[in-house]
């Protein structure tokens, strides 16, 4: 696909180093899947283009929440200019216990032209955050792609950040080779039951193993220029669930052996019960000190050299 690789300078964003035209061809190909949808693993199938809505509830243009310098991300996204962050409505998983659960389950947000998209973007850049942070883009990123083309065309030139819940088709990420400079994926599972009871994804550990495997391909390790800021690489989210249900021994172990010991990852502690959660008393607390310690463990046992807050 990309005629660079992602050794190449980190001066610039990759996408500004693709072929001409070659934009114009992704978003040709992201587009022609909305007619049978199968932009993430679910393979819905049905014809956004026609008003047709699978699992995302979501169309053929782009829907916003809010879009904000944040300062709340990793560190090597924030500097001192925030993460551009744009929250994307909807989503392609059903997490029980999600935190944003009003944009994700609840639909809160509006739908905005491509051009409203890409002016979003160069905004964030204009008040000086160092990325543009693509939060929950999986199930929208045909949109993103023809709102980006517009953004580059108008002198966007910052790093691209795809902030997603790790549920992802290979065949979507090859479309975004070359585009996005760094990926974040959360890994939330390692048990198919624990996430289908969940998020209602059973595949969900197969599928984000695949997918965490074709962004590390695409953008290696994190990379993080003079200043602290990250440039390129991959960055991966783990969420420390009550009683062990996240797995995530298995999840640290996975990232060391079959990434890389030097993958940048962040073990979250910030675990609290919303929406749903309550339904369920196992989740329906927040989680321990000794469990947050005993994940962190995990991950130094398993040969992680890059936890983030922690000194290896």
């Amino acid at each position: 696909m990309p005629k660079r690789s992602p050794t190449s300078s980190l001066n610039e964003p990759l996408y500004l180093g693709l072929e001409p035209g070659e934009i114009d061809e992704r978003v040709a190909l992201a587009d022609a899947v909305l007619s049978a949808c199968t932009l993430c693993p679910r393979r819905c199938g049905v014809n956004r283009k026609e008003g047709e809505q699978g699992f995302c509830r979501t169309g053929d243009r782009p829907v916003v929440s809010s879009w904000n310098p944040h300062f709340g991300e990793e560190r090597p996204l924030v500097g001192r200019g925030g993460s551009g962050t744009i929250f994307f409505t909807n989503c392609n998983l059903g997490c029980i216990f999600c935190q944003n659960y009003t944009i994700s389950h609840l639909g809160e947000g509006a739908e905005v032209s491509f051009e409203r998209l890409s002016s979003i973007m160069l905004e964030l850049q204009a008040i000086g955050c160092h990325n543009i942070n693509l939060v929950t883009p999986t199930h929208q990123v045909p949109m993103i792609l023809k709102a980006l083309k517009i953004a580059i065309e108008g002198g966007l030139h910052l790093p691209i950040v795809y902030n997603s819940g790790g549920y992802e088709s290979v065949e979507t990420l090859r479309i975004l080779e070359g585009v996005i400079d760094i990926y974040m994926p959360d890994f939330k599972y390692s048990d198919p039951a624990m996430a289908v009871k969940y998020s209602s994804a059973e595949d969900y550990p197969q599928v984000a193993r695949a997918a965490i495997k074709e962004m590390h391909r695409q953008v290696g390790d994190l990379r993080i220029n003079s200043e602290g800021i990250a440039v390129r690489g991959l960055l991966v989210r783990h969420l420390v669930m009550p009683g062990g249900i996240a797995g995530t021994e298995e999840v640290v172990r996975f990232i060391a052996e079959e990434i890389s010991p030097d993958t940048y990852i962040n073990i979250m502690a910030q675990y609290h019960p919303c929406y749903r959660a309550f339904e369920h008393p196992e989740i329906s607390r927040r989680i321990t000190t000794e469990e947050y310690q005993r994940a962190v463990e995990a991950a130094l046992r398993a040969g992680l050299r890059r936890i983030d807050g922690v000194t290896c």
